[in-house]
C-alpha cells in the first residue's frame, strides 16, 4: 500500500528516552505509520496522491494529548465576554459596561473566566457589579465553570426567588433575609439560570465546536480525553466525523451523577465504545466534590470560612457502590476530587472495587481508573495511586494562573499555609510511581498543550512569568511533561501499543514544532511555532513555511 503521508528531513523524538531516532523520514498509510528510514528510501515509497511534506529539520513528536478537556460545552460556553484577564473588580466592571452598550434591549450579557480573586475581600456576589449591570440579564461564569453570578435581572427572568434543595451538592446563594445574592454553586443552580437564557441553534453549536477544535488542532493537539457528553455532543461530534471535518481523535466519558439508578448505570455500560472514526465512548466521569474556590470541594477539614466539608454525592457510599458496578463491568472511571477527602474516598472505592474483584475471580482485563485534578493531598496518599494503579490526571496551569506563591489567593487562604503548600504535586506523585497525564481542564485553562507543559515545568502564572513559582519543587522535567502529554494519555487509554510513540504500526497522530521541547527553555516553550498536526495520516494544521 503507498503511503498517504511522507516527511522528510526530520528530528524523529522519543518521548521515553528524550532521544531524537537515528531516521529521519516516516510513512503513514491507513491512519499509521508504516515506515521510518532515511529521507531516499522513504521518498521512494510516495506516488503521485502521496502528500510529502519536508518539514526542514523540524522536530517531530508523537501527538499531543490533553488529558481533560470539554470542547463541546466549552465551544459554547466561552462565547460572549473574556473577564479571564480582569484581574481586579474596577476591570471587571469596565468590562461589563463597555459589553453593554453593545447590547439590544433586553438581550443577555453572558461572560466567563471570571476570577473570585477580583473581589478580594468582598463576598463574591452580584451587588458588586449591580451599577453596570441594572436591569440587564446577565449570566457570568466564574473561572472554574462550577460556579456562576446572576445579575437580579436574571434571577427575576429565571423565576429564582430564593433558596433551592437539589438532589446533588449544589446551592443557590442567598442572603440572611432568603434573597438571592446572585452566586450559584455547581451546575445544578447555575442551570436554573442558565437554561432561561437564549440558547444557540444546534448549526450555530455545530460551527462554535468546529472552530475550536481547529483551533485546538493549530495549538499541535492531535486529540483530547474528553470529560463529558451531556446534551447533543455526541451528535455533534458525530456529525462533525462524518463530514471529515474532526481535526482530532477525541475520548469521551459521560458523567454519572449522583441518583444515577440501575437502568442509568446500564445505559452507560452499554454506550462503552460507541463512536465513529475519530471519536468513542470510553469511560465515565464522576465527581467526588466541587471547588475549592467556592468553597464545595471535599476537605478533611473545612477552610477558613468553615466550608469544603461534603461531598458532592449526598451520600458518598452510593459513589463507592458506583464505582465497584462499573469496575465489574470493566469500564474505567475519571473522578473528579480536587480536595484531600475526595481524593482518599475516591482511592478508597477504587481499592474496594478491585478487592471485590479479585475475590470474585479476578478481572477479565486490568481496568484503569483515575482521579482527576487532585489540588492538594497528604503525603500518605501519594503512593496508594501506583499501588492502585490509579492514574494521576493533573492540570498545572490551574496552578500556576489561580494561585499565588504567596499564599495571598483565594484558593490558598481558604486552605491556609499547610494545605496550600502541598498544591498540584505532580513532582510527588511521578516519584511516587503514579501515571501522569497532563491536560488544560479547557475551557478552565487555556487549551495549548505547549502552555500546559510549560507550566508544568516552570510553575509560574502564563501571563507573567517574572512572578515566582508556586512549589517549584513539583515541577517536571521537560520530558516528564512531553511524556505526560503523549505515553501517558495513551496508557490511560489502555492504547500504549498503539499511540504515544513514533513506532511501526503506531498511530499517525504526529505534532510537529520549529524546535525541540525538551531543550527549550520553560520560558520560552508556549511560543514555539506548532509548524504541523497530523491526525490520523491526514494533516489537521499546516502552517504556510510548510
Amino acid at each position: 500500500m503507498r503511503p498517504r503521508l511522507v516527511l522528510l528531513s526530520a528530528r524523529l523524538l522519543d518521548p521515553v528516552t528524550g532521544r531524537t531516532l537515528p531516521e529521519t523520514a516516516l510513512a503513514a498509510s491507513g491512519g499509521r505509520i508504516t515506515a521510518l528510514g532515511d529521507d531516499r528510501e522513504i521518498r521512494a515509497l510516495a506516488d503521485p496522491s502521496t502528500t510529502v511534506i519536508d518539514v526542514k529539520g523540524a522536530v517531530v513528536t508523537p501527538g499531543l494529548v490533553d488529558g481533560h478537556l470539554h470542547p463541546v460545552s466549552g465551544a459554547e460556553l466561552t462565547q460572549g465576554l473574556d473577564l479571564s484577564g480582569c484581574a481586579d473588580l474596577a476591570a471587571v466592571r469596565e468590562a461589563l459596561a463597555r459589553e453593554a452598550r453593545t447590547l439590544a434591549p433586553g438581550a443577555w450579557l453572558r461572560g466567563w473566566g471570571l476570577d473570585p480573586n477580583v473581589f478580594g475581600d468582598r463576598p463574591v456576589e452580584a451587588a458588586a457589579l449591580s451599577p453596570v449591570l441594572d436591569g440587564i440579564p446577565a449570566f457570568l461564569q466564574l473561572f472554574d465553570a462550577h460556579s456562576a453570578l446572576a445579575s437580579a435581572r436574571a434571577l427575576e427572568l429565571a423565576g429564582v426567588d430564593g433558596p433551592r434543595t437539589f438532589a446533588q451538592a449544589a446551592e443557590v446563594g442567598c442572603d440572611e433575609n432568603g434573597h438571592p445574592t446572585g452566586l450559584l454553586l455547581e451546575d445544578a443552580a447555575c442551570d436554573l439560570v442558565e437554561r432561561a437564557a437564549p440558547q444557540p441553534t444546534r448549526d450555530e453549536h455545530r460551527a462554535l465546536l468546529a472552530a475550536a477544535l481547529r483551533r485546538m488542532a493549530a495549538s499541535g493537539l492531535t486529540g483530547g480525553h474528553a470529560m463529558d457528553a451531556g446534551g447533543d455532543s455526541l451528535a455533534l461530534l458525530a456529525a462533525l466525523d462524518d463530514a471529515g471535518e474532526l481535526p482530532l481523535r477525541l475520548r469521551v466519558a459521560p458523567w454519572c451523577q449522583p441518583g444515577t439508578d440501575a437502568e442509568g448505570l446500564r445505559a452507560l455500560v452499554e454506550q462503552q465504545g460507541t463512536g465513529g472514526a475519530l471519536w468513542h465512548v470510553a469511560g465515565v466521569k464522576l465527581f467526588m466534590d466541587g471547588t475549592i474556590d467556592n468553597g464545595t470541594a471535599w476537605l478533611e477539614r473545612p477552610d477558613c470560612h468553615g466550608e469544603s466539608t461534603h461531598a458532592f454525592w449526598p451520600d458518598p457510599e452510593a459513589y463507592t457502590a458506583v464505582i465497584g458496578e462499573l469496575h465489574r463491568a470493566g469500564v474505567p472511571t475519571a473522578t473528579h476530587a480536587i480536595g484531600d477527602a475526595a481524593v482518599r474516598h475516591a482511592l478508597d472505592a477504587v481499592e474496594k472495587a478491585r478487592t471485590t474483584g479479585e475475590r470474585a475471580g479476578g478481572e477479565r482485563a486490568p481496568v484503569r481508573h483515575r482521579i482527576e485534578h487532585i489540588e492538594t493531598v497528604p503525603d500518605d496518599t501519594l503512593p496508594r495511586f501506583a499501588e492502585l494503579g490509579v492514574l494521576a490526571s493533573m492540570q498545572p496551569t490551574h496552578c500556576c494562573d489561580f494561585t499565588r506563591a504567596d499564599h495571598t489567593d483565594n484558593w490558598s487562604r481558604r486552605l491556609g499555609e499547610e494545605r496550600a503548600s502541598r498544591a498540584w504535586r505532580c513532582r510527588d506523585l511521578w516519584d511516587a510511581g503514579a501515571t501522569v497525564v497532563l491536560g488544560s481542564d479547557w475551557p478552565i485553562a487555556p487549551f495549548p498543550p505547549l502552555t500546559v507543559m510549560a507550566g508544568a515545568r516552570h510553575r509560574r502564572p502564563s501571563r507573567d512569568l517574572s512572578r515566582p513559582p508556586h512549589g517549584p519543587g513539583q515541577a517536571l522535567t521537560a520530558a516528564e511533561a512531553l511524556q505526560a502529554m503523549t505515553v501517558g494519555p495513551a496508557y490511560a487509554a489502555g492504547e500504549e501499543h498503539a499511540a504515544g510513540r513514533l513506532a511501526l504500526g503506531h498511530r499517525a497522530d504526529l505534532t510537529v514544532l520549529a524546535d525541540d521541547p525538551l531543550t527549550v527553555p520553560a520560558a520560552d516553550l508556549a511560543e514555539l511555532p506548532v509548524l504541523l498536526t497530523v491526525v490520523d495520516g491526514r494533516p489537521t494544521h499546516r502552517a504556510p513555511s510548510l
